[in-house]
């Protein structure tokens, strides 16, 4: 009897269930003969609540009596269902009773049980998940994040491993929501490294984008009416089953080209193509993958260092979302025919911990408690210690560095996130004198009626780069930047199937493609001459490689290769070429960075926070370092060696370089950070220890003469981020600050732009310098003395978007006006001007005056 047990997945949309016999069995439990049972809840007038497609037959009648999604509402007391209000526990304990009776049915009792959560759940989320199944008559339950339940399921049942060390990420879409996990195996267990994910992104909104493609043929039609605004239970009947339909032909295009779909009150089916579902899908999806990768960088991880991608939930059986993540992270996910089914089942194989067995030591054990309440304290942003007290005395260094030389003998393989070096800018240029917006000339308009997939921008000195895809092609227009006249325009650059975006450089313009389904090298990178917009010469790229821009030189770093190339950004010519270093273990990988100069982090940045324009100077060093832990210094412009050192660095570590030092951060905990001299390459400097072994370190930057910044957080949640300046020379902490939700920072003057939830814009004293109302913004870099602050987060929807100017050095603030109906996502912009994609148009605005 102790060998049976079910293992259950709480889900948005839909609950799972698998049961376990003692021999190892295992077969997921039926509701109404599925396996998959709706989560939605429904009350009727007598008070009792009903669950599964029970609750979505009733809701036909009274929809407020109904709760499609209860997990939705977790963070609520109560949830009003017609004319009462409901507890969520009530809501979830409905659905695990649902659970309960049909594993008594399967087996005459009610086996112990195993729930799943969202990693990201803390515990009062999980507290509530307890007391439904208390309240549901099940026995104490166990809990497990989703994530590792995942997990578990990929070691044990599909036989993947996972060394010691090493992380997968977890891809779980469903169908209200996306989750995305690294999971680390640890020796002892796996434990979540991070997580992330989108609550408004699921199989249903790929549904409903679907139905609005469908309804731009049906619009005006009395049977649309009908669906869209339902007035009768007919009308309610019939909208469900134009979204069954809908979400059948879906599937249906995993199989076929094209699929039927009925619309009621219609006499003829209309069809969905393959070609439109992907089209429909791309840019929701696009959206799944960009927070996949997110996740993944936040870890402190490359992808090709994950031993795999395991995608889960119903809504990943999509074809595109594998092309997809695929093609943009390098790596082949794995998913299965029934990817609902893994954590329930994956729950089952995750072991319990350790029972107490010292329970006679009562009196020792008592001051455990104590003990664990600063590690749960740590998950707040708390005062630092004094700054001097971690750094000051040689005792904290001698340690950093025995824990640093044991993390590297036992090979823990945290992965290697090559921060883009900053040099830091000597001072400030004058403010922008900020003016009201005026469009400049009239918006370049796109040719032709095609359908129009994506549009890109980007900015170099007067001249904006606009580019659009329609039926694959890449089309672009070069526009001059204070008159909004072509230079030349509709230059067809190539054709493919995710065109990745543009940089623009004064020598060339690069984009770059996705080809889905071409192999490793299923990238591609066009350079196009900016005089006449001329395609120079293309290039085959893997997925992550990378390109560094120099004056009239651009170099590959090829993962695949093992090598870093130099070429001539005009012909396309290989100039010289340099292998990686293999280790001892014949390994040959390495991280290759460029040195950034004043004028690269001084004048515009893009969104991400990278110059808008690279290598607007004369810094020609390119560094690498490799597997066998040595630094090689390059000058790009001849390919040579221009230095050397053995001993730095190792996978995990994270690097800066800045006004003639090169930073290296340790992956250990605590992190410390040295300096190596980039002109003697001589003993390097400890410069800082973090104060709390707890702090895990995400990024590096430059923030004012002899500064650097840090942002870390509390193990990889967000939440606990935090942003610190070290003084370099006096190896020391000046302040600290808690920046919850934080992921970036960028570079302004001798301040620093914090970004990721919001914008906060610290001084060289570490406080706030926007104003309250400008703090809810994304601010974006002008030049070292100005910002640009957009209201609210820049989306690839159309949208009007506010825009005020600030005055960098006391965040005073000049209203601007509004981007009218503009893709936030798609803009750029110079000290003057911002060029965005408006609706089948390019807009030029003007924000400064002369």
């Amino acid at each position: 009897m102790d060998g049976f047990g079910v293992g259950v997945d709480l889900g948005t949309s839909n609950t799972v269930a698998v049961l376990r016999w003692p021999d190892g069995r295992t077969r997921p439990l039926l509701h109404d003969g599925a396996p998959i049972m709706p989560s939605g809840v429904f009350l009727d007038e007598a008070g009792r609540l009903h669950v599964g497609r029970d609750a979505q037959r009733m809701a036909q009648l009274d929809p407020a009596r109904f709760e499609p999604n209860p997990k939705r509402r977790v963070d609520e007391a109560a949830v009003l269902l017609g004319d009462r209000e409901v507890p969520v526990a009530d809501l979830f304990a409905a659905l695990l009773g649902a659970v309960g009776r049909a594993a008594v049915e399967a087996v005459g009792f009610l086996p112990p049980a195993v729930l799943t959560y969202p990693a990201a759940w803390g515990p009062v989320r999980r507290e509530i998940l307890t007391r439904a199944a208390a309240r549901a008559g099940w026995p104490p339950v166990r809990l497990v994040p989703e994530p590792v339940a995942a997990t578990r399921y990929f070691t044990g049942v599909l036989r993947r491993p996972v060394p010691v060390g090493s992380s997968i990420a977890v891809f779980d879409f469903g169908g209200g929501t996306l989750d995305v996990a690294v999971v680390r195996n640890d020796g002892t267990g796996f434990t979540v490294l991070g997580s992330g994910g989108i609550e408004d992104l699921g199989g249903l909104d790929i549904d409903a984008a679907l139905v609005d493609h469908l309804g731009a043929t049906l619009r005006g039609s009395v049977a649309w009416a009908a669906l869209t605004r339902p007035g009768t239970a007919t009308d309610r009947r019939n909208r469900r089953v134009f979204w069954d339909d809908v979400r059948g032909a879906k599937e249906m295009l995993s199989r076929a080209t094209a699929a039927p779909v009925a619309v009621p009150g219609v006499e003829d089916a209309v069809h969905l193509t393959r070609e439109e579902l992907e089209r429909v899908a791309g840019p929701l999806l696009r959206r799944a993958v960009y927070e996949t990768a997110g996740v993944i960088s936040r870890c402190g991880l490359r992808p090709d260092h994950l031993a795999g991608l395991f995608l889960v939930g119903g809504s990943s059986r999509l074809p595109l979302a594998a092309r997809m993540l695929h093609a943009e992270l390098g790596v082949a996910p794995t998913v299965l025919e029934q990817p609902e089914l893994p954590v329930a089942e994956g729950a089952l194989a995750e072991p319990p911990p350790p029972a107490p067995v010292a329970v006679p030591a009562a009196p020792v054990a008592a001051p455990a408690a104590p003990v664990a309440a600063p590690a749960s304290s740590q998950e707040t942003i708390a005062l630092p210690p004094p700054p001097v007290a971690a750094p000051a005395s040689s005792p904290p260094a001698r340690p950093w560095h025995r824990r640093r030389l044991v993390w590297v003998a036992a090979a823990v393989v945290v992965a290697l996130v090559a921060t883009l070096a900053l040099v830091l800018v000597s001072r400030d240029p004058s403010p922008v004198r900020f003016a009201d917006l005026a469009v400049v000339g009239q918006p370049f308009a796109v040719t032709g009626d095609g359908y129009v997939s994506e549009q890109f921008t980007a900015v170099v000195g007067d001249r904006a780069y606009a580019g659009y895809v329609t039926n694959k092609e890449l089309r672009l227009t070069a526009l001059d930047t204070g008159t909004a006249k072509p230079v030349w325009k509709d230059r067809v650059v190539g054709s493919g199937d995710n065109w990745v975006g543009l940089v623009a450089t004064p020598d060339a313009v690069v984009a770059t493609v996705d080809r889905y389904g071409s192999g490793d090298r299923s990238r591609t990178a066009y350079v196009v001459d900016p005089a006449d917009g001329r395609v120079r010469w293309s290039k085959p790229l893997d997925t992550y490689d990378e390109l560094f821009y120099f004056d009239r030189i651009v170099v590959l770093a090829s993962r695949r290769d093992h090598a870093v190339r130099g070429f001539d950004l005009a012909s396309g010519a290989s100039k010289w070429s340099h292998d990686y270093p293999r280790n001892e273990y014949g390994s040959q990988n390495a991280v290759v960075f460029d040195v950034p100069t004043d004028a690269d982090v001084s004048g515009p940045a893009r969104l991400d926070g990278a110059p808008a324009a690279p290598d607007r100077g004369d810094d020609h060093r390119l560094l690498m370092v490799s597997d066998d832990k040595s630094l090689q210094v390059y000058d790009v412009r001849t390919g040579k060696r221009t230095g050397k050192r053995g001993g730095v660095g190792a996978s995990g570590d994270t690097y800066l370089a800045h006004a003639g030092q090169l930073y290296v951060a340790t992956g250990a905990q605590p992190y410390g950070i040295v300096a190596y001299d980039l002109d003697k390459l001589d003993k390097p400097q400890i410069i800082y220890t973090a104060p709390d072994g707890n702090r895990r370190l995400q990024r590096m930057s430059a923030c004012g003469e002899g500064r650097l910044c840090v942002l870390d957080t509390a193990g990889s949640a967000d939440k606990t981020a935090e942003v610190a300046a070290i003084d370099v020379a006096a190896g020391r902490q000046v302040w600290r600050r808690a920046a919850p939700g934080a992921t970036g920072l960028t570079p302004v003057g001798d301040r620093i732009l914090v970004t990721g939830a919001g914008s906060l814009f610290l001084g060289r004293d570490g406080k706030p310098v926007l104003k309250p109302e400008d703090r809810r913004g994304t601010a974006l870099r002008v030049n070292s003395a100005s910002l640009l602050v957009l209201s609210g987060a820049p989306s690839t929807s159309l949208a009007d978007i506010g825009l005020v100017g600030v005055d960098a050095t006391d965040g005073g603030r000049t209203p601007l006006g509004t981007l009218s109906k503009a893709h936030g996502k798609s803009c750029s912009w110079n000290e003057y001007a911002i060029v965005c994609a408006t609706d089948k148009a390019f807009t030029i605005w003007r924000f400064a005056g002369s």
